[in-house]
């Protein structure tokens, strides 16, 4: 047998080196996605040399696997999902000519990468999701998928302008450090990058705009800042960018809007942007994702929030389906949502997501009417802003809203009755306002908890321990009422209950006592009933019976 594949049987189970002592001739194993256990003896040497290696999902350690020491010409090798908590010996990087894809990936596997740039034939390489240390090692410049990211490298990343031919990069959660060297031309396939939750810092060079093919810039959480390079505006195909938790400055450029169409999310939270949003923001009609939160962004907001046409109907494209579904799932996980004052990271799938956050910042103004516009939002947070003006009448059109918070402004009047038929709302904050008035009767409404419409010193109904003028009113006149009813239950009211009473009782006894008739018919129809009462017991007494007996 020279092939052997079992991937997604779902089988369990311990495999031991007897299992394979007949397979002399075996080049491919492939038991991915089982729940096998291999229980090799490390003293092992295997009768085969394989070509293909795939043990993903499979348990092979805690301890690394030594027969691997013996395969000297495989080409692919996933030991991913392996439980293997062990350093990783020299003698593994001692990797054959020939190797192809190697993933490594989620295990707790230590130790340095050496340098290994000999490897010409590498492809993709993933050593994510484990603790490895030490710097980025050396690369052959024929890699095109790189993931290092969710381990413990540190120092400058400069040693990837080595590798001119790389299409996929995730660098992301690691410690790595210093500013990002100057070399992006070189770097004409790239497609994904990913550096977020790292401690790299300075401004990005002018460089970084020449991505042609990027699709996804992943900056978060470093310390990267001033102003965006214009030369971004060169990116025509990003669909992602996220910007989110650094020092980044300046005005959010109209060139967004018109030189980068495709954007799908847009992310620049929490840095130091100043100034009102363009106008051309709204040309990007594919957009899901838009939060500009925790800024210092100032102005009324635009009102051509209508032109975001995949918030306003669902787009069922090709694009949507394919393009954003394989990219949004690298992203997944690094969407957070301000709901109530509180980061809540986003659980549910990422191109599900439609959400507008401009939350703690410096709007002003009303909000515009357009807003109402997106049926698609499932968030909509506008808090922490200087917003006047009322709640936006047909808020109910927004019907797939599931969180709204407009807390800490200066809106007034009513809240509208059209709140009441958002019927998949489960988070809602109207705090901290100016807001007036009778809380819209409703069961939902009325279950959320009192403190979302607290600071509104007019507003009053359930849940709110405070009455309306109304409520407290119409209390009074029910006692009234019922006042009024106990001027009834005088002695008059009782007799009256006694001689209609009396007549009743004797209109119907007095009858059967004293007519030969009438009694002779009552007796009989109370003869029927018994029996009837008897032959439905007994009939369904036998039932039971036989229903045990069998």
């Amino acid at each position: 047998m020279e092939y052997l594949d079992t991937t997604l049987n779902s089988l369990e189970g311990i495999i031991s080196e007897s299992h394979f002592s007949t397979l002399s001739s075996l080049k491919y194993l492939d038991f991915s996605n089982n729940k096998l256990i291999l229980n090799i003896s490390s003293s092992w040497i295997p009768p085969f040399q394989l070509d293909v290696i795939r043990l993903e999902s499979c348990k092979l350690g805690p301890d690394f696997p030594e027969w691997l020491r013996n395969q000297n010409n495989f080409s692919e090798l996933d030991v991913s999902g392996a439980g293997i908590s062990d350093d990783v010996p020299n003698w593994f990087w001692d990797l054959p000519p020939n190797l192809v894809n190697i993933d490594i990936s989620n295990n707790q596997m230590k130790g340095l990468v050496p340098d290994l740039s000999s490897a010409v034939s590498f492809f993709k390489i993933n050593l994510s999701s484990n603790s490895f240390t030490g710097q980025i090692p050396r690369l052959h410049s024929h890699v095109s998928i790189l993931d290092l990211s969710k381990n413990l490298f540190s120092g400058s990343i400069s040693i990837i302008c080595a590798v001119s031919f790389l299409v996929y990069v995730d660098l992301s959660s690691n410690q790595l450090s210093g500013g990002l060297p100057d070399c992006w031309e070189l770097f004409q396939s790239l497609q994904m990058l990913n550096l977020a939750n790292n401690t790299l810092s300075g401004e990005l060079p002018r460089s970084f705009g020449s991505f042609l093919n990027l699709k996804v810039l992943q900056l978060s959480n470093n310390n990267f800042s001033g102003e965006l390079p214009e030369s971004l505006k060169n990116c025509p195909h990003l669909i992602i960018i996220n910007l989110g938790g650094n020092r980044f400055t300046g005005k959010i450029q109209p060139w967004l809007g018109t030189r980068i169409p495709n954007l799908m999310i847009l992310s620049i939270r929490s840095n130091r942007f100043y100034g009102d949003i363009p106008r051309d923001i709204c040309l990007l009609n594919s957009l899901r994702v838009l939060d500009f939160s925790q800024n210092d962004l100032s102005g009324k907001l635009p009102p051509c929030f209508d032109n975001f046409s995949a918030l306003v109907q669902r787009d069922y494209s090709m694009k949507e389906t394919i393009d954003f579904a394989y990219y949004s799932t690298i992203y997944l996980g690094n969407v957070l949502v301000q709901w109530k004052g509180q980061e809540r990271g986003y659980q549910r799938r990422l191109r599900l997501l439609k959400m507008i956050d401009f939350s703690s910042n410096k709007f002003s103004g009303e909000i515009p009417q357009e807003i109402t516009s997106l049926a698609e939002v499932v968030s909509l947070n506008l808090s922490r802003n200087d917003f006047t003006g009322k709640i936006v009448q047909n808020i109910d059109r927004m019907k797939m809203l599931e969180s709204l918070d407009l807390s800490r402004n200066r809106l007034f009047g009513k809240i509208p009755p059209t709140l009441a038929a958002l019927n998949f709302l489960s988070v809602l904050d109207l705090s901290n306002n100016n807001l007036s008035g009778k809380i819209p009767t409703s069961t939902q409404l009325q279950s959320f908890d009192a403190s979302v419409y607290s600071g509104n010193a007019q507003l009053c109904g359930v849940p709110l321990p405070d009455k309306c003028p109304g409520e407290e009113q119409g209390g009074k006149k029910g006692i009234q009422e019922g006042d009024d009813e106990d001027m009834f239950t005088t002695p008059a009211f009782y007799i009256s209950m006694g001689v209609g009473f009396a007549c009743g009782f004797w209109a119907i006894f007095g009858t059967i006592l004293f007519s030969s008739v009438s009694r002779y018919a009552w007796f009989k129809f109370l003869d029927e009933v018994a029996d009837w009462l008897y032959v439905t017991t007994a009939v369904n007494f036998n039932r039971l019976k036989r229903r045990l007996r069998g």
